[in-house]
């Protein structure tokens, strides 16, 4: 299977389903991480119309568009409209299994609701991060460890230069889970 995951740099998700054996490539506006010759650094616009394409999970920046945000929303109007054009963008794509994750945030009331919300704790993680996820030809995730202890790291994140990237990475759990739900294993 070909997979696109969009606006990840730390490659989690991808290298989860190269792992599975699928033809899996990131492709964000940063530079990957981890240095993976499966990366390009450019805009997603200019693959959502590949025909190969079977999967695509999209990671969009949450910036201007998640709850935590909301006190600055009057202040960021229009780069909240961009926001949620650019998710519309990406859900509208010719691509027949799609996943669009982002914290819980306007993209409920602006789109829709979220098929599902998860947690790390259901994939092996003891922390609180909810998590939404918009569903397009593919199946719920069903928790693959589910542990004890809850705590909230990434909402205590100090303020720094790195907390944006840190925040937005994906926990390697939940993209072991995408990877076998999704793909299951191509190898």
């Amino acid at each position: 299977m070909k997979v696109l995951v969009a606006c990840e740099f730390s490659g989690a998700v991808r290298r989860a389903f190269r792992e599975a054996g699928h033809d899996a490539w990131s492709v964000d506006l940063l530079p990957a991480e981890d240095g993976s010759k499966f990366h390009h650094q450019d805009h997603i616009g200019h693959y959502l119309d590949d025909p190969s394409i079977d999967l695509m999970i999209a990671f969009p920046p949450c910036t201007h568009l998640c709850v935590s945000g909301a006190r600055w929303f009057k202040d960021k109007a229009q780069e909240q409209t961009e926001a949620i054009a650019f998710v519309r963008m990406l859900m509208a794509a010719p691509i027949t299994k799609i996943a669009i994750e982002n914290p819980i945030g306007v993209l409920s009331s602006k789109i829709r609701k979220p098929d599902q919300i998860i947690q790390p704790w259901q994939f092996g993680h003891g922390e609180t991060k909810a998590t939404c996820l918009w569903l397009k030809g593919l199946p719920k995730l069903t928790p693959t460890a589910i542990v004890d202890g809850r705590e909230a790291r990434i909402h205590k994140m100090p303020p720094g230069p790195d907390r944006g990237k840190e925040r937005s990475r994906t926990y390697s759990g939940i993209a072991a889970a995408m990877a076998s739900q999704w793909g299951g294993d191509a190898r």
